[in-house]
Formats: structure tokens, C-alpha cells, sequence
């Protein structure tokens, strides 16, 4: 099933992967929120819960709560694209594991909220960050797929 496509790697379908990478980056992701939030939270003395990374209302800018929730985000935006780097490895992926991540998380908003997210502040915050973790996934993995490729493993000899 393996085939040569017109990069250096082989590929291969593998479904398990692909879940287990997904599962993995909420996994991570959903609690490096949780403790970036809880530590802004804790720096302004204002308690935290689940509504700030759930409830849509919270992502505002007219308090302090609301903007810790938005940076916490953005944070969490250049935490995934670290975590793309480590766990999905590949250029071409990024995109789709950042739009997956932020799929799942509107459906997960969307149950604990018991209706669909209508703030233009949740859609512009989540898009940015979508489009934050994608992009900067992609330039982190392309640096390490264009990286020089060592041909031999020798003691380098001068001629």
C-alpha cells in the first residue's frame, strides 16, 4: 500500500495515526488553555472556570477577564503550532489539523452553550487563531522538511 509520491518520503494511509495525533493535540491543547487561563487568571485575582474557555460571551474586550481569555488563546494558537511540529511533523497537515482542532472545539461550544456561537468576537478570535496555529505549524515544519539532508554518515575529509 506504500507508494512514491513526488517528495523523498514514502506515505502510507494510516487511519490510527491520524486519530491518535487528533486525540493527542485536544488532549494537549485543551490543557495548555487551561493552565494558561488559570495563570492569567491567578496574576489578576480573578477566578477562572470552564465558561472562560467554553461559554462564548466571555471572549470580549470590555474587562480584564475577557482579555485574558483572548490572550490565553493566541497563546494556546502558538502553543498548537509547536505541538503540530512535534506531533503531526508534516507541512502539508497543518492546515487540517488546525481547522480540525477549532471544528472540535466549536462543536464542544456549541453542546455546552446549547446554541450555535453567534459573537462576531468568538468567530474573529477563533479564526485568528486558526489561521495563527496554521501558519506559523507550517513555517516550524518546513523549516525541518527543507532542512539539509546529510548523504553520508563518514568523517568529513577534506580534498
Amino acid at each position: 500500500m506504500k507508494k512514491l509520491t513526488g517528495s523523498f518520503r514514502y506515505t502510507q494511509w494510516d487511519p490510527w495515526l491520524i486519530i491518535f495525533q487528533i486525540v493527542s493535540m485536544q488532549c494537549v491543547l485543551y490543557t495548555t488553555i487551561v493552565l494558561i487561563i488559570a495563570i492569567l487568571g491567578s496574576l489578576i485575582g480573578e477566578p477562572k472556570t470552564l465558561d472562560s474557555i467554553f461559554q462564548y460571551h466571555e471572549i470580549q474586550v470590555r474587562d480584564s477577564g475577557g482579555i485574558i481569555v483572548i490572550c490565553s488563546f493566541v497563546i494556546n494558537a502558538g502553543i498548537g503550532s509547536i505541538l503540530m511540529w512535534y506531533i503531526v511533523e508534516r507541512t502539508k497537515q497543518c492546515m487540517d489539523f488546525s481547522c480540525t482542532w477549532h471544528l472540535i472545539h466549536l462543536i464542544i461550544c456549541w453542546i455546552y452553550n446549547e446554541q450555535f456561537p453567534t459573537t462576531f468576537s468568538w468567530w474573529a478570535l477563533n479564526v485568528a487563531c486558526a489561521t495563527l496555529m496554521c501558519v506559523c505549524g507550517e513555517i516550524l515544519c518546513l523549516r525541518t522538511e527543507l532542512a539539509a539532508i546529510p548523504l553520508s554518515l563518514g568523517p568529513k575529509t577534506d580534498l
